[in-house]
């Protein structure tokens, strides 16, 4: 069974900085998915820059084939070390898990991995190596979906150190907190923004070390469907239906249109929600059989500009309140983000007038413009991501 990895980060400068020190850099390979976490010494520029050359060295290198101890190696080797401090200028976590579930991490002066199976902390076998000189361990271990392994900058671990606690957060109570917050469903992009936001609260807004949570979440494969417009030819409108009804996984319809086109080909009544939480949104429908039925054009531009809000790294805000409303954009873009691996689009090419702009050729409409960007930002979060038109 093929595994999916989501991974995703928030980063908080260091109070008064406009860089920050810490990096994240993940690439996907045919059948693994790589992250690095490197925190730059110090804070600003300089420790932005070691901290990016650090991480994007490594997951270059992995990428292109080299091993991880060659990769390790070449960073360890040329990696300057403080002559004051006599620490390292760049500390890294690297972690790479095949699809099959087969993970390898390797951590050089970070705060251990935090792993977490079922609520309970589970305890990775470490075994000390050198590379080039410089100590760091390595770990060989197998994940199960809902498994979730979080890796943290020491930004995290000293959260409130001086301001809300004498000694900083510590890794211990990083680990508790983990354990008692992380679900077997919640999204890597949910667990990376609640912990951020512990982060910051202990800091009482105003960090006093670059703090940088990446979460990684194991995954089943989870499918959804979408069906977007009409086809162009009406004698297709069946065959686009029976084809969406098949496929495996849940059923969203976008566009008045396309629900309608839905409940005639099924014989099955379209109704609209009398109520919504959002004027600027226009109310859900219900199809029976369809988990999700929304408005077109409106309802996707929401939900476009939903992901890209989520996705931001380095912020200092909830995306989630706007994700956890009640409305059609939110309930789309919820859906897409965290119960969602795999993505089919049905995409008719019917074109509706009152999308059309006169200067642009056909098949630029805007609806196909958001079409398109949603899955941009979909395959950037790792999803797989389908495209059938008609």
């Amino acid at each position: 069974m093929k595994y999916t990895i989501d991974v995703a980060y928030k980063s908080l400068f260091k109070y008064g900085e406009e860089l920050c020190g810490d990096k994240v850099a993940v690439a996907r390979t045919e059948n693994s998915t790589i992250c690095v976490l490197a925190d730059g010494l110090g804070s600003g520029v300089k420790a932005n820059i070691l901290s990016t050359l650090s991480s994007q060295i490594i997951v270059t290198m992995l990428k292109e084939g080299a091993t991880m101890e060659e990769a390790v190696e070449t960073i360890a080797g040329t990696l300057p070390v403080c002559s004051v401090r006599k620490v390292a200028y760049s500390t890294f976590s690297v972690l790479q898990i095949t699809d099959e579930g087969e993970a390898y991490l390797v951590e050089f002066d970070n705060p251990f991995c935090i792993y977490v199976r079922d609520g309970k902390l589970v305890q990775l076998p470490c075994v000390y190596r050198e590379y080039a000189g410089k100590g760091m361990y390595e770990s060989r271990f197998n994940v199960l979906p809902g498994d979730s392994l979080t890796i943290v900058s020491d930004g995290v671990i000293y959260a409130g150190v001086g301001a809300t606690l004498n000694f900083g957060w510590t890794w211990d109570s990083v680990a508790e907190w983990l354990t008692r917050t992380v679900t077997r469903d919640m999204s890597a992009l949910r667990l990376s923004t609640l912990l951020s936001q512990a982060v910051s609260d202990l800091y009482m807004g105003k960090c006093g070390d670059d703090s940088t949570v990446m979460a990684v979440k194991v995954l089943p494969r989870k499918s959804v469907n979408l069906l977007a417009s009409p086809p162009k030819d009406k004698d297709k409108d069946e065959q686009m239906v029976r084809d969406f009804m098949k496929a495996m996984g849940k059923k969203v319809v976008c566009g008045g249109s396309s629900a309608n086109m839905v409940g005639r080909v099924l014989s099955r009544r379209v109704s609209t929600a009398l109520t919504y939480s959002d004027p600027d949104i226009p109310p859900i429908g219900r199809i029976e059989g369809i988990d999700l039925v929304t408005e077109g054009v409106l309802t996707m531009a929401r939900t476009l500009e939903l992901l890209r809000a989520a996705q931001a790294t380095q912020t200092d805000t909830d995306p989630f309140k706007r994700l956890d409303e009640d409305n059609g954009a939110a309930r789309l873009a919820r859906l897409l983000l965290e119960d969602c691996t795999h993505l089919r689009l049905f995409v008719g090419t019917a074109v509706n007038p009152a999308h059309q702009n006169p200067n642009l050729p056909a098949d630029l409409t805007i609806k196909f413009r958001l079409i398109d960007e949603i899955q941009t930002e979909l395959e950037r979060l790792g999803k797989t991501v389908e495209k059938a038109y008609y």
